[in-house]
């Protein structure tokens, strides 16, 4: 039953959020306003990094954070499993290049990101217990009249609140840390979920005052791992720089396990993976900023420019640079196979052999059909005994295949049809591959942070990384989502929310989050589209405002 719901919601996703049309709405905009507004992110860069620095404040200002504060917040909830896993999921999908179509989508990201701050914060309002509330909501309603579109908008920030923020967060968090130093996810789950209690049920103030530190922090942390590769791998840095520009337009040859990718799938792989990583127009940032202590909008406008490229431009390409350098991205590992990421093919097909090979990463990059596997997978002591089939593993070509019952290697029959194993139910047994393969998402970074000066102690960066990156994330939503409780219902309810919020984070460590995963994406497109089309009608007011601020600033000065 529950596969059935997931696989319907996959489909609207794929539809949705998830089709071409929604990649360049998102682009367009951004690239919209970066023309319109004569490229904002390079005119006041400058000018950001001093706002961000407090030099303009003035505290008798209302609202309830500082500048930096509020960008902390914002970082917080955009920093996070994209930076690891999503820049590795780009790469090994769509090559060098993907990382290419990230910086893209990231620099056009900071003049989407400027706009629906600016509006957010200008059209912000004080709760009846004095606290700023704001976010996309507030203009949706207060100046384009649609309270309609707001609610659709809040909403969605709920659910995206568990779907993105919570649920999967902690899963992740649990997962590595019980993959890495053998914990229960269900202890994890429950230390975190009081430390989560005490930080948010303080409010924004009590966020902010966390995140301002955490960001800086945990930044540091995952960046001195990354030199320790990048530095250890010092000759390779170059090359791999080139790799990512004179891939381009023509895509990634096949290298290593890599079988190869075309120009489409690069660009798609990348802006796909750059828009989840800095959320730049679903205007999630926005409602952080809007809390921030300033009479300009446009100053904070200014302040959130700087998160695409801080989120993306630098943390997501010192990972790529990572993977590359450090040759991770196409070499083969023994890993643990994943029955989604493993398909059998009918007949032998040998990866030395160029004419198989070429039709293999044809088959994988969608060019050309392969007959798939049906009939019975005949193991012998873990061997498979078939000669008349390929295991495709991550899309490459799967060596030293091994078939083990628990931790014993299985012999038997197992039913393929169409190319996937059936499994035995895991009541029954635990029957799994296992073999060598290309890796992707938070394992590929894992193997990659090896491959430094670190060594085998590297592998400690990922988990420890994904804890301080997820709980940040997890930080930040509980207070989108109170923001969009008090906009629907009032701060009543606001306390009640952050109990489900807490129960579903400690929950959610220990179960199956594949269908909140797959509701999230819906979610985040339902937050997306109003905001989109809010900003857009609202253009002019943009430029307005913007031209304004300049005038005052020029006579600040």
């Amino acid at each position: 039953m529950m596969q059935t719901v997931n696989d319907f919601l996959a489909l609207v996703d794929a539809h949705f959020g998830g089709a071409q049309w929604f990649v360049f709405l998102l682009l367009g905009t951004g690239l919209f306003f970066t023309i319109y507004l004569r490229f904002p992110q390079v005119r006041f860069f400058k000018h950001a990094l001093k706002v961000v620095s407090g030099r303009y404040d003035r505290h008798q200002e209302v609202g309830d954070t500082s500048h930096f504060q509020a960008l902390a917040t914002a970082l917080s909830g955009t920093v996070g499993t994209g930076n690891i896993a999503g820049v590795a999921l780009a790469i090994h999908l769509g090559g060098p290049a993907a990382l290419f179509w990230m910086l893209v989508t990231a620099f056009f990201g900071m003049t989407t990101k400027m706009v629906e701050v600016t509006l957010s914060h200008k059209y912000r309002e004080q709760t009846e217990t004095g606290a700023i509330s704001g976010g996309p909501m507030y203009y949706m309603r207060n100046r384009l009249h649609c309270p309609w579109l707001a609610a659709i908008f809040a909403i969605a920030t709920i659910f995206s609140a568990f779907g993105t923020g919570c649920l999967p967060q902690i899963n992740s968090i649990s997962n590595a840390m019980f993959s890495a130093f053998g914990i229960q996810q269900y202890i994890t789950g429950a230390i975190l979920a009081v430390v989560l209690g005490l930080i948010i049920l303080g409010g924004i103030k009590r966020i902010a005052q966390v995140t301002e530190k955490l960001v800086p922090f945990m930044a540091v942390i995952y960046l001195l791992g990354a030199f320790s590769v990048l530095i250890y791998n010092y000759d390779r840095v170059i090359p791999s720089i080139m790799a990512v520009f004179t891939d381009v337009f023509t895509g990634s040859a096949a290298s290593g396990g890599f079988l190869g990718a075309t120009f489409v799938w690069a660009f798609n792989r990348g802006v796909n993976r750059g828009l989840f990583s800095n959320e730049a127009g679903q205007g999630s940032a926005s409602i952080a900023h809007a809390a921030a202590r300033t009479e300009e909008p446009v100053s904070e406008g200014m302040v959130a420019l700087l998160e695409p490229f801080i989120d993306t431009i630098v943390i997501c390409s010192l990972t790529g640079l990572v993977l590359l350098s450090s040759g991770a991205w196409n070499q083969k590992f023994e890993n643990r196979f994943q029955q989604a990421d493993t398909v059998l093919l009918a007949g032998h097909y040998d990866e030395d052999q160029a004419e198989d090979r070429a039709k293999v990463s044809r088959y994988v990059l969608g060019e050309e059909l392969l007959p798939l596997y049906t009939g019975e997978l005949r193991v012998e002591a873990g061997r498979i005994v078939n000669e008349d089939l390929t295991v495709l593993h991550a899309r490459s070509f799967a060596d030293e295949v091994t078939v083990h019952e628990e931790k014993q290697p299985f012999t038997g029959v197992l039913p393929v049809r169409q190319g996937k194993i059936v499994l035995p139910p895991v009541e029954e047994q635990v029957v799994y591959l296992q073999g060598k393969s290309l890796l992707h998402s938070a394992p590929l970074s894992t193997e990659a942070f090896k491959m430094g000066w670190l060594g085998d102690w590297g592998k400690y960066i990922i988990p420890f990384s994904l804890l301080l990156f997820a709980f940040s994330t997890t930080i930040a939503w509980s207070y989108y989502g109170d923001r969009a409780v008090t906009y629907l219902w009032g701060t009543r309810y606001v306390r009640l929310f952050h109990i489900i919020y807490i129960i579903g984070f400690f929950f959610a460590s220990f179960t199956d989050t594949t269908i909140v995963w797959t509701l999230s994406g819906i979610t985040v497109a339902m937050m997306t589209l109003p905001n989109l089309i809010g900003i857009l009608l609202l253009h002019k007011e943009v430029k307005s405002s913007v031209s304004a601020y300049c005038q005052k600033m020029k006579a600040y000065l």
